[in-house]
């Protein structure tokens, strides 16, 4: 063992008798003793450095000569808990002890990692009289490890959010219904962050509150699937204002004063997270993961959740796109069929045939309110072409470019006619299997026609009272209101005031209804017309049966005349049809056995017409204060000459006590 001859020598660590004399554990720390990259101490029974080379002085951050005599514990601080048990155990034992050492040195700020060989140093008679330590910095590639772990994980990390993504757009593109696969999404995004809440909710256009649209919480206990509404102090209304992801802990969840708070506190969530679903033209919702864990959701956790949410909101708004689309296709096909064999002839009034007063003052009308928005009542007896003049106001109008939709109220059962005029959802009652477009909502844009309106049930007619007020109503079994932009026209052969007093009619619809009334002459009261619709009738027939009516025989064309046309046009029109039917030659043949003909009578004797021609210009006389010619004339407004006005009123005997104001006399 050790004597001072060998002491004066300082390339030898200990005092040896002679080299021959060193036994194994010495030779092995002499070879390393001098070595760069390995440490190297022995230490005495205490524990005590007794020699250390400049390796691992250099590890410990202590100079060499610093280490002599002092402990362990003084030299490693709190690393020594960890090694000094190792060192007493080979004390304890005399066997050798590889062992991995970490832990913060006092000299270091990082965290180190050391190989390290005990080494039992016995004397000559075996006594373990010194401890052998061999140790090997591996911090850095521990380092490295460390890293590539690190990587690895991110890696994999990575690739599952990214398959995550994946399936779910899979999801998505193959079926926009959204709260129909919802239940998959939140499955995928559970595999990467593990939450047991998964929700969405739409804001409402009209009243910017949300509502929830589908709940996946296998676990729940069903105080969050009793929720309709979520209202403003809310953590997803607060993720919509700022327009900006948010993680919210329970802390926090409970400083809302809200019973959708209150109820995922019930349900146990201690994290939250709420996703806005962003569109350009803003926020259609918010996406919603809770959990119950602690701190479930953390910053990096947001780039999948903002993804996913960005892929609902595109499907969302292709779903609802599409079915703006197939509404608009259903819409088109309901005009279609509507408005399938419609004529709309170029020229003005060119449907309606005929150059008497009457028919004169009612075209001047038509042309008077046809640029206006206001509401029509045409009034006439049936057959007396109510629905012409209505599409005649249309043509003229600025809704021209628009849809004419016709309802006769008459035609249509009492318990279908709501349904047909505002539409219904599904299953609003038995046998709505598909949501209907009301023919209101059809005619939003353009002109509704409303042919026989004083049939039209009582019930309905507060409805129809606000179209006309506020320009909206609601489908059947539908609490969304629908706005309809359109001008509407009546008509109807009823008196309605008389249906008013009898409380068959409300007085209000009638006020509204009656803004613009027009009068249409009964055929018996235009009879000059009826030789130009004769000729009109007898060319259109003629030509869809490729019939040549060359002739009307005088007779005939008197016997005509004479009739008082209960059917009036209409009536006309169908015997005209009739007629050329029968015609076997160049010649109209028309059964006049079918007329009850009254006898012919010269037009001066015809009492019928001159009264009702004589009570008109009077009318008219008395409005213009006796003023016949000029812009307000009553020659302009009955579409006379005034030599033509003048004759009219001496023929029947029209004289100014007639038309003057009574008080003057």
């Amino acid at each position: 063992m050790p004597s001072s001859s060998g002491a004066s020598d300082p390339k030898i660590p200990l005092p040896l008798a002679h080299s021959e004399a060193l036994i194994e554990p010495e030779k092995l720390l002499e070879a390393y003793f001098y070595s760069s990259t390995v440490g190297l101490c022995i230490l005495d029974p205490d524990l005590r450095y007794l020699a250390v080379n400049e390796t691992l002085a250099r590890i410990n951050g202590l100079a060499a000569p610093d280490h002599i005599g002092r402990t362990v514990r003084e030299v490693l601080g709190e690393v020594a808990a960890t090694v000094e048990p190792q060192l007493r155990q080979i004390l304890s034992t005399g066997t050798d002890l590889y062992y991995e050492v970490s832990g913060k040195l006092p000299a270091r700020e990082e965290l180190g990692h050391w190989l390290a060989h005990y080494l039992p140093i016995k004397n000559e008679t075996g006594e373990i009289t010194r401890i052998g330590v061999i140790l090997i910095e591996i911090t850095a590639q521990k380092k490295l490890e460390e890293s590539v772990q690190h990587l690895d994980q991110k890696l994999r990390q990575k690739t599952g959010r990214m398959q995550v993504l994946s399936e779910v757009t899979r999801l998505l593109s193959s079926n926009w219904d959204v709260p129909k696969v919802f239940p998959q999404i939140s499955a995928r995004i559970r595999r990467v962050l593990r939450q047991e809440f998964a929700s969405f909710a739409l804001r409402d256009p009209g009243s910017g509150l949300l509502i929830p649209q589908a709940i996946d919480f296998p676990l729940g206990k069903g105080l969050v699937s009793t929720v309709q509404v979520i209202g403003a102090n809310t953590p997803a209304a607060r993720s919509i204002e700022e327009s900006t992801a948010k993680i919210f802990s329970s802390a926090e969840l409970r400083g809302f004063d809200s019973d959708v708070a209150r109820n995922l506190v019930g349900e146990g969530m201690h994290s939250l997270c709420c996703v806005p679903l962003m569109r350009p033209k803003g926020p259609l919702g918010v996406f919603i993961l809770g959990s119950t864990r602690h701190d479930a959701f953390h910053t990096e956790d947001l780039e999948l959740v903002n993804q996913v949410a960005a892929q609902l909101a595109a499907a969302i708004e292709n779903h609802r796109t599409a079915a703006e689309v197939e509404q608009l296709k259903q819409r088109l096909g309901e005009e279609r069929r509507y408005l399938e064999g419609e004529s709309r002839p170029e020229k003005q009034f060119a449907e309606m045939i005929g150059d008497s007063a009457a028919l004169r003052i009612v075209l001047d009308q038509v042309a008077t309110v046809a640029g206006s928005e206001a509401t029509v009542l045409i009034l006439g007896e049936t057959g007396t072409g109510k629905e012409l003049v209505a599409r005649a106001i249309h043509r003229l109008s600025r809704r021209n470019n628009g849809a004419f939709i016709k309802v006769n109220c008459a035609a249509i059962p009492t318990g279908l006619l709501e349904s047909e005029l505002f539409g219904h959802e599904k299953g609003a009652f038995t046998g709505a299997v598909t949501r209907k477009i009301g023919r209101m909502e059809l005619a939003d844009g353009g002109t509704l026609f409303l042919d026989e309106i004083g049939e039209i049930p009582l019930e309905l007619q507060p409805k129809l009272l606000r179209v006309l007020q506020d320009h909206e109503f609601e489908r059947l079994g539908s609490t969304h209101t629908v706005k309809a932009n359109l001008r509407l026209i009546a008509a109807t052969n009823r008196n309605l005031v008389q249906s008013v007093s009898q409380h068959e009619f409300r007085s209000d619809l009638f006020y509204r209804l009656n803004v613009f009334p027009i009068q249409l002459p009964a055929l018996r009261d235009r009879r000059e017309d009826i030789p130009l619709l004769v000729r009109h009738f007898v060319h259109k027939f003629a030509r869809l049966m490729d019939r040549y009516i060359e002739t009307i025989p005088k007779d005939t064309m008197k016997a005509l005349m004479a009739w008082h046309w209960p059917g009036n046009i209409r009536e006309l029109e169908n015997l005209m049809e009739r007629s050329v039917i029968l015609s076997e030659g160049s010649s109209l043949r028309v059964p006049l056995s079918e007329l009850h003909a009254q006898p012919a009578a010269e037009p001066s004797q015809d009492h019928t017409l001159d009264t009702a021609e004589r009570t008109h210009i009077i009318r008219v006389l008395r409005e213009t204060k006796g003023v016949l010619s000029g812009r307000e004339g009553a020659a302009r407004r009955l579409g006379l000459k005034r030599t033509t006005l003048q004759s009219k009123m001496q023929r029947l005997k029209i004289t100014r006590a007639d038309y003057s104001d009574p008080s003057h006399r």
